[in-house]
């Protein structure tokens, strides 16, 4: 069996309203607190930066695990390319600040979808190889850097926040089970969201910055628009369902549904299809959708609010530009 043992969460202290991304964007107050789902989000400060964040939610992770950072084997950082450098390995940063000294450590990358792919990843190092018996995932977000509220090409990702989670995965130490995977990603989406400056085809310059063209956007608005509808909330629906089954389960067993922010509709719309209420998924709106950080938040909070009960099944279930979308079964343990 492998478990997860130990989960960290980190939040900046900054708060960005509804009310402020309205008067930002030139959008009505209401639409952004029903329709986006937004009452307020998290966003960093100048000093919260991501691996920073990371190594604060993974000695919390650490901590509850109840191990010394000396048993940690291996240190997956999931966490946002956006980070104090660039091409700089983060995990490795990570595994000397806890004090893992026999840990080896790499970064992976799948957008928002990484904390379930690393999961599997973690999951499926663990099954491959005796000598690994503790992983350690961590990551920070903070991409509300990439945002102009001026820009509606981007208005599905005024959302994004900052913040940081970390887990520990263990092989025969009890804990919350891992289960199966479900991953699916659709390159003919690959170019459509994009940070169109500071790449190597076009390397930042300071005409660049001042143009603010060093944003996220969207090449394609209209016709991503077209094509992602058909297929978003299916593929959702579809992860979970293929992940529960390789679990040996079924919707039906479903207790909570750790969910990334995303419009309300579509969080109820997902819950519906699978026979479920509000009461099974806490909606983030209070905080924003903080990338892959969003269903380690999502287990912190259900727990803290006691609405995880052993023997629970879980699904975590994400969906990143690119695309892709992903979901991982949990059984929840004592």
């Amino acid at each position: 069996m492998i478990g997860i043992t130990g989960i960290g969460v980190h939040l900046p202290e900054g708060r960005m309203t509804g009310e402020e991304i309205s008067k930002l964007a030139g959008i009505p107050k209401i639409v952004v607190e029903t329709k986006m789902g937004i009452i307020e989000k998290v966003v960093a400060g100048p000093n919260d930066h991501p691996v920073e964040m990371s190594i604060k939610a993974a000695r919390d992770a650490i901590f509850e695990a109840q191990i010394d950072a000396k048993e940690i084997d291996v240190i997956i950082y999931i966490g946002e390319e956006h980070k104090e450098y660039p091409l700089w390995t983060a995990a490795i940063k990570i595994q000397e600040e806890v004090g893992a000294a026999n840990a080896w450590a790499f970064d992976v990358q799948l957008r928002c979808g990484t904390a379930i792919m690393a999961m599997k990843v973690a999951k499926s190092l663990m099954q491959a190889d005796e000598s690994i018996r503790t992983v350690l995932l961590a990551g920070g977000y903070r991409n509300h850097d990439f945002i102009d509220y001026k820009n509606e090409r981007t208005r599905f990702m005024f959302n994004l926040g900052a913040g940081a989670g970390a887990m520990v995965l263990q092989r025969n130490a009890g804990g919350h089970e891992v289960l199966e995977t479900e991953l699916i990603t659709d390159g003919s989406f690959s170019e459509d969201v994009v940070v169109p400056v500071g790449g190597t085809k076009q390397p930042l310059t300071s005409e660049h910055l001042q143009q603010g063209e060093y944003i996220l956007d969207v090449l394609d608005p209209e016709g991503m628009k077209l094509r992602l509808e058909q297929k978003s909330l299916e593929n959702f629906l579809k992860v979970i369902r293929r992940s529960l089954e390789k679990s040996g389960y079924n919707e039906r067993d479903l207790g909570y549904v750790a969910m990334l922010h995303m419009k309300k509709s579509a969080h109820d719309y997902v819950l519906e299809e699978l026979g479920l209420t509000g009461a099974h998924s806490i909606y983030l709106s209070h905080y924003g959708h903080i990338g892959q950080i969003d269903q380690i938040l999502s287990l912190y909070l259900a727990r803290k609010a006691g609405a995880l009960q052993q023997g629970n099944i879980v699904s975590l279930v994400s969906a990143g530009i690119g695309y892709a979308w992903g979901a991982i079964t949990i059984k929840w343990g004592a």
